[in-house]
């Protein structure tokens, strides 16, 4: 059973950026397909940005051309890289497996973007 524990959260200013991690306990390698998933207050989790194991991408549209997912293998650590942040993005961001993720999620990182 993977572990995963997600940093890099904050407060930023909108049209900010901020650089999120997300640990894993055990070989990221294994894992197929990797996501970054947020959840706004009042609102349901969403999928916003995947990896696969080769370094194929995807994104939600809401988050296309301003986040970038990244994977490095030998970290075991995906990134993601979130630029011209807006308060819509302000949400707590977790990683998982995508698009199936796992029950267990880790703790989370909150980004609040607000002027």
């Amino acid at each position: 059973q993977v572990h995963w524990v997600e940093s890099g959260g904050g407060l930023v200013q909108p049209g900010g950026s901020l650089r999120l991690s997300c640990a894993t306990s055990g070989s990221i390698f294994s894992i197929n397909v990797v996501g970054w998933y947020r959840q706004a207050p009042g609102k349901q989790r969403e999928l916003v940005a995947t990896v696969s194991r080769f370094g194929g991408t995807g994104y939600a549209d809401s988050v296309k051309g301003r986040f970038t997912i990244s994977r490095d293998s030998a970290k075991n650590t995906v990134y993601l890289q979130m630029s011209t942040l807006e308060p819509e993005d302000t949400a707590v961001y977790y990683c998982n497996n995508a698009p199936s993720p796992e029950l267990n999620w880790g703790p989370g990182t909150q980004v609040t973007v607000s002027s």
